[in-house]
């Protein structure tokens, strides 16, 4: 099973794939295209790690919620029980430490 951090990194490093995809004249001109095309919409890295810092808070202040015996309507209870979808670059280096 895919970790946060894991899924996080694969995302941000994959920019980095399409870009240099798209810089690498070796290739054929249809693949550097392609991969300028897919760039063009792709998230800078910053926004994936923003993505994850804000998915931290929000489960700290829903937990903050549920703590204080409020009851929380359906939705939030789901996305504070789902995996969140990205880490924050914190997080990211904490998992690294973690491993060793």
């Amino acid at each position: 099973m895919t970790m946060v951090h894991e899924r996080t990194r694969s995302v941000v490093q994959t920019r980095d794939f399409l870009r240099d995809l798209s810089r690498d004249s070796s290739l054929p001109e249809s693949i550097r295209l392609q991969a300028e095309r897919l760039l063009r919409h792709y998230p800078e890295a910053a926004d994936i790690w923003l993505a994850g810092k804000l998915e931290e808070r929000r489960r700290e202040e829903l937990s903050l919620l549920a703590d204080k015996h409020v009851p929380l309507h359906p939705v939030l209870g789901c996305w504070l029980a789902a995996e969140p979808l990205f880490c924050d670059e914190s997080s990211k280096s904490r998992s690294t430490t973690e491993k060793d």
